[in-house]
């Protein structure tokens, strides 16, 4: 979902000349604007390294659901497959700023008893030591999708279906603990031109982030 709401905040840009997304299929969406790559392997880009150069941003918003898998296979979904990406970018884009959609709750000690926390921990630990202009890290905690977004993860999708009517509501009670797919979206794209003011971005600085344009 966040994936979904940066692009659509990208697209909307009068500043942003050029949004290319890495993907195993075509995607529905056409503007002038975007270049889709398509690609099979996620752990190897040697075979597209010549379509990689030249960005000033990677918005890494590849994730999925650490419901019942081990984890071995966690990390090779989260750890490896994000590391391949970002030390591919970092060799050929070293003026890039990079991005990482991580969570709420991450264990940046590595040590702690929750698996998913400790695997996002490790990863944010070694992005943050690539040689990227910058690296930021964004946690979102629960999130509103808005303008079409939504999750690919059945069960996900399930739950903010049921919540729909009840989200704007809370995320006016609770703006600390509630952020929309534009809100982050748009911090993203506000921290890649701007700059953050701390590496590990959690809910209020996100807020504080989008507060600083006005």
């Amino acid at each position: 979902m966040v994936g979904q709401g940066v692009l659509r905040e990208c697209l909307l840009d009068p500043d942003v000349d050029v949004v290319q997304t890495i993907a195993r299929n075509k995607s529905a969406i056409r503007h002038s604007k975007l270049r889709e790559v398509i690609h099979q392997d996620f752990w190897s880009y040697a075979a597209i390294e010549s379509a990689l150069s030249g960005f000033d941003a990677c918005f890494f918003c590849l994730g999925v659901s650490s419901f019942r898998m081990k984890e071995d296979a966690y990390k090779h979904l989260t750890y490896d497959l994000t590391i391949a990406a970002a030390t591919t970018l970092a060799r050929l884009n070293p003026q890039m700023t990079f991005i990482y959609v991580s969570g709420a709750g991450t264990d940046t000690s590595e040590k702690g008893g929750s698996m998913w926390a400790r695997v996002k921990g490790k990863t944010e630990n070694a992005l943050l030591r690539l040689p990227f202009k910058a690296a930021y890290m964004f946690r979102p905690g629960i999130i509103q999708p808005l303008h079409g977004a939504r999750s690919r993860t059945a069960s996900y999708h399930l739950v903010y279906t049921l919540a729909k009517p009840l989200l704007s509501g809370l995320r006016r009670a609770f703006p600390n603990a509630i952020l929309t797919t534009e809100e982050i979206g748009l911090a993203m794209l506000i921290a890649a031109r701007n700059g953050a003011p701390v590496p590990i971005l959690e809910i209020t600085d996100m807020r504080s982030i989008l507060n600083s344009r006005t």
